[in-house]
């Protein structure tokens, strides 16, 4: 058994060459006394020919074998097959192993539920399309190292096993057996410590670290995953982005051979918000929120009474469609974020048509006609909200849910964009007396809004900053606090005591009173990268052993209970509900 090439790399120039092969049996057929093999390994899959069948051992699917022979140019080449030009005219066949019958196809495309393909994912690996994703994952690491290397950042790696705090999800925590009652928190993140790396005086730090939340699952999100952690002293906002940039320039060319322009645009939070309803918004379709409150208050329409913002949506060519069955689909969304007053308008080739019309007179109409720039066959839809966010989260949703309907988005464009200037603080009440982090506490707020902090701290805008790709947010950073007299502000606007800061952030704070530098910088999401540039919006397809929705590994049935034993030894005892 010793192989001499790789199934997927030879082409017709190996014509004549003897050849050792070894691999996965992937199909196999006969032609009268003919027996053709596709032999599949890690890089892709060549065909066998026997021409004497009865001299072929029993050879099934996913039986690994290995072969001897010769490689000849085929008469009819398979155009679909990178190795379609040529063939291998099998000497000699062995059988290493055997296998079962597989529970699905071992094939790109497959009609098994994600559930079975997870327990037995060590089959689904097999598949070609997930294989070749764990290999463009790996490429984006190596990206990373190289590009890092080169500019002076040093590899640290930090602990998983950390003290339990506050980073906006729930923790997961591991009991400690030498300290009955104590528990490390595994980290959500390593910002804390990056921070003290830059202390240190480390000056430019990276690592792939893995991180840990327990929080609700969706396609793109998972309870671990990976970071790719960054931070630098002595740089300001625009030095960052510029290293931000470089990284996905050299990812996006070593990856995927496609050069991306850069810089990449930047929008403000809220213009955002406004325009596109969503703090990531997909920029690659247009469909912008127009707002309307200065054309439809003050009409007798009731639903619009009281209200603080009316906006709305053009959907291209979208009238013929806008029954009144689909519009009651609509109203169960809008609900969702409690958007009131909802209502549509279809523009006829006589102008607007609709029953909301009785609420307009002429003026009205034609200032809503130039405001949305609406035209023949498209919908209206627009709604009321006193939530200046709801308003513009719903019509987002909407914004999102209408270009996938419509297939508005052209498959194979990528869409690069930094959100910044995000709010501070997020007002959690109605009286504005309690305040919770946009980021973390340890944000830097603008200098030009630090006259905010004690007066209104809603207006205080932070050098916060989040990189889109495609509407997906890929990662973000800010830059940091770094003296102690802001630093304590916020943790009062945050409604945090003396007593509780020095509890939860005590060891950390410390470090401060040696010397801090200005420092920032940015983790991006290696799993949601990965996904983007793999063509998927599923993270699973990108992880090797991922978790499902519930949080559950189908294929080791993890988490499980754990014996008696091993709780005593841990001092844990199990509340029954």
């Amino acid at each position: 058994m010793r192989r001499t090439h790789y199934n997927g790399e030879i082409r017709k120039s190996n014509v004549g060459e003897e050849v050792e092969l070894v691999g996965w049996v992937s199909n196999t057929r006969k032609l009268g006394a003919i027996q053709f093999i596709d032999l599949r390994d890690n890089t892709g899959i060549i065909q066998l020919a026997i021409d004497d069948s009865s001299k072929v051992p029993d050879v099934r699917n996913e039986y690994v074998i290995s072969v001897k022979g010769k490689i000849r140019a085929k008469e009819v080449p398979n155009p679909k097959l990178a190795t379609g030009e040529v063939e291998v005219e099998v000497k000699e066949l062995k059988v290493i192993n055997k296998a079962e019958t597989t529970p699905f196809i071992i094939a790109d495309k497959t009609d098994a539920l994600e559930d079975t393909r997870l327990n037995y994912r060590y089959l689904d690996i097999r598949r070609p399309v997930i294989l070749d994703n764990l290999r463009k994952r790996a490429a984006i690491v190596k990206c990373c190292h190289e590009y890092f290397d080169e500019r002076r950042f040093l590899e640290v790696e930090t602990p998983y096993m950390n003290l339990s705090s506050p980073e906006g999800a729930k923790e997961y925590l591991v009991p400690s057996r030498v300290h009955p009652g104590c528990f490390y928190a595994l980290d959500q993140s390593p910002q804390i410590f990056k921070q003290l790396l830059m202390i240190g005086g480390v000056e430019r730090y990276y690592q792939i670290a893995r991180c840990f939340r327990d929080e609700d699952l969706r396609s793109d999100r998972q309870p671990e995953f990976t970071q790719i952690d960054v931070e630098m002293s002595f740089m300001d906002q625009d030095q960052i982005l510029e290293i931000g940039e470089g990284l996905y320039k050299k990812i996006w060319k070593d990856v995927l051979g496609i050069d991306i322009k850069t810089p990449f645009r930047r929008i403000d939070y809220w213009d955002a918000m406004d325009i596109y309803g969503s703090d990531k918004p997909d920029t690659r379709f247009d469909m912008k929120i127009v707002d309307l409150l200065d054309i439809l208050e003050g009409t007798e329409f009731h639903g619009f009474d009281g209200a603080k913002f009316i906006k709305g949506i053009v959907i291209p060519s979208y009238a013929s469609s806008l029954s009144r069955k689909r519009m009651d689909e609509l109203q169960l969304e809008a609900k969702k974020f409690n958007l009131k007053g909802y209502m549509s308008l279809k523009m006829g080739e006589n102008g607007l048509e609709g029953s909301f019309l009785k609420f307009l007179n002429e003026e009205k109409i034609q200032s809503l006609i130039e405001r949305t720039n609406i035209k023949s066959g498209d919908a209206l839809i627009f709604a009321s909200s006193s939530s200046r966010r709801d308003i513009d989260l719903g019509l987002g949703a909407l914004r999102t849910m209408f270009a996938k309907e419509l297939n508005l988005i052209k498959p194979g464009t990528y869409d690069f964009l930094w959100v910044v200037n995000f709010p501070m603080f997020t007002r959690v009440d109605e009286e504005g007396k309690e305040y919770v982090a946009e980021h973390h506490p340890f944000t830097r707020p603008r200098d030009e809004d630090l006259k905010y902090l004690d007066s209104d701290p809603e207006k205080v805008l932070a050098y916060a900053y989040d990189i889109v790709i495609n509407g997906y947010e890929a990662g973000g950073g800010t830059l940091r606090i770094y003296d102690h007299d802001t630093q304590a502000k916020i943790f009062k606007i945050l409604g945090l005591s003396d007593e509780d800061v020095r509890r939860k952030f005590g060891w950390f704070i410390d470090a401060f009173k040696y010397g801090c530098p200005p420092h920032g910088g940015f983790g991006l999401g290696l799993d949601r990268l990965a996904m983007i540039i793999c063509g998927t919006d599923n993270i699973r397809d990108v992880e090797a052993f991922p978790k499902n929705l519930q949080a559950v590994d189908p294929m080791s049935k993890a988490p499980n209970k754990v014996s008696q034993e091993q709780l005593d030894i841990l001092h844990i005892q199990i509340k029954e509900d």
